[in-house]
């Protein structure tokens, strides 16, 4: 190993090799600190080419390879596991914008780009990327490419598959795939892109991206909404939905659990009103002159008049805005916070979210007693993040022994409802017996043949994803 860190750095440089504890450690670790395992180096390249020499090089010496963005993920999928030798490749010096095309709603940026950054280059050029989630700030593109990320406005605009035009991708073999193409059609055999959006770096390593832009909001409108329960939740949602058509982006479900859980790590912010659920609603439009907060208001009347919502503010200035998204987003940090929970990302048919939501509520109150549900998601898209606490005073290392049954019992409800066990978190380490278990072996065996050709001698993010063998 001393043989292959001396190499890396005399073809890299020794700022692009770091292989001494402690400095490696915030590498091995996962977000959610329940996954550490030493690697043999982290290396940080500045160019593809260098990814490329990497690869070369960790094949020859049979070193195995984990590719890493900004370890924002919630499935362990970019941190080793235990076994063979590994590297850690994290893309974070390669942090260019290569080109924006504003005429042709295009950013060309490379993998260590975040997701900020891209969003604050869309807004300069005047333009709109729309994928946006709580690590925003943090999370970087290639990560975000390889677990399909999805956020808050996939209701409107899609999962992070749906803004990829085209990739660079370094082999296994350390071969380099440019596919960086801004053709919005491009019939021309299979798209092979999109065996790597998803792929959790299992196949080869993003290096860049083509990205879409899109027109963008002149206008926002805002509002917190309290409902009694998810029926109501989902009532707000349709009855937004219709009034608002495609200017709906984003809804989101909070229970007064979660919400207290976030708060508490965010004292500075105040709830408008007190409820037993909350619905976080937002109308954006690129229409200059549309009044969207009339627009907004005149679908929360009704459902005020009625008793469908209990309470709701209309955020009144863009502050006020900020603030309601905030609340949001504390929501994670918030519950790592407190010391964690045992995690589900699920989808179902929207039109189940009730029936699904009371049948998760029936089964912890009946399996599990005295464990504590924390539930939030994105409403529009059929996304439950369905969180199991340990009773108040308990730590998650208390219920270790109930995990694998909480997370079997949760997946095979989402299951029975025509669901997924995982809608945008991805497998990384932590849902590979829900692939193993809910995969068909057809769709295994063909995950497992694209892995032996792009990956023979399996270098590449090893114990991720595919179950065994």
């Amino acid at each position: 190993m001393k043989d292959l860190i001396n190499q890396l750095r005399s073809t890299l440089g020794d700022k692009a090799v770091i292989a001494d504890t402690p400095d490696t450690t915030p590498f091995e670790t996962d977000w959610r600190r329940l996954h550490h395992h030493k690697a043999v180096c982290v290396v940080l390249p500045e160019t593809t080419d260098q990814v490329a020499a990497t690869l070369r090089l960790a094949a020859a010496a049979g070193v195995k390879i984990v590719p890493q963005g900004g370890n924002t993920g919630l499935v362990a999928g970019g941190v080793p596991v235990a076994g063979a030798p590994q590297i850690i490749v994290n893309l974070r010096r390669m942090n260019k914008i290569r080109a924006l095309d504003a005429t042709g709603d295009t950013i060309t940026v490379e993998a260590g780009v975040t997701l900020q950054e891209v969003q604050e280059a869309a807004v300069e050029a005047g333009r709109l990327f729309p994928v946006s989630l709580a690590a925003e700030g943090t999370a970087q593109i290639g990560g975000a490419i390889s677990t399909n990320a999805g956020g808050i406005q996939v209701l409107a605009y899609g999962s992070m598959r749906a803004q990829v035009l085209g990739l660079e991708v370094v082999l296994a073999d350390g071969r380099i795939w440019n596919g960086l193409r801004v053709l919005r059609k491009d019939n021309t055999g299979f798209d092979l892109k999109q065996l790597f959006i998803g792929g959790e770096g299992l196949l080869g390593i993003v290096t860049a991206a083509v990205l879409r832009l899109h027109p963008a909001a002149t206008a926002h409108a805002t509002a917190m909404v309290g409902v009694s329960n998810i029926y109501a939740a989902v009532g707000v949602f349709k009855t937004v939905q219709a009034k608002a058509g495609q200017s709906l982006t984003a809804c989101e479900f909070i229970t007064a659990n979660a919400m207290a859980v976030g708060l508490a790590h965010a004292p500075t912010l105040r709830l408008p009103f007190t409820a037993a659920n909350y619905v976080l609603v937002e109308i954006t439009t690129p229409t200059p002159g549309l009044a969207v907060e009339e627009l907004l208001a005149s679908a929360l009347e009704p459902l005020l008049e009625d008793g469908t919502a209990s309470d709701a503010v209309v955020a009144q200035s863009e502050r006020e805005r900020a603030d309601l998204w905030r609340i949001r987003e504390t929501l994670s940090d918030g519950e790592l916070a407190a010391g964690g929970s045992v995690k589900h990302d699920i989808s179902v048919p929207i039109a189940d979210i009730p029936a699904v939501v009371a049948a998760v509520e029936t089964l912890i109150a009946q399996r599990f007693a005295g464990l504590r549900l924390n539930i939030f998601g994105h409403l529009g898209d059929g996304n439950l993040h369905v969180n199991v606490r340990p009773p108040a005073g308990r730590s998650l290392a208390d219920i270790a022994s109930q995990k694998n049954a909480i997370t079997a019992a949760v997946e095979n409800l989402a299951m029975t409802f025509a669901g997924s066990f995982s809608a945008e978190h991805g497998i990384g380490q932590m849902r590979i017996e829900g692939m193993a278990m809910h995969k068909s072996a057809v769709e295994l065996d063909m995950m497992r043949a694209l892995k032996k050709i792009f990956d023979p001698m399996g270098l590449l993010n090893p114990g991720k994803m595919l179950p065994g063998p």
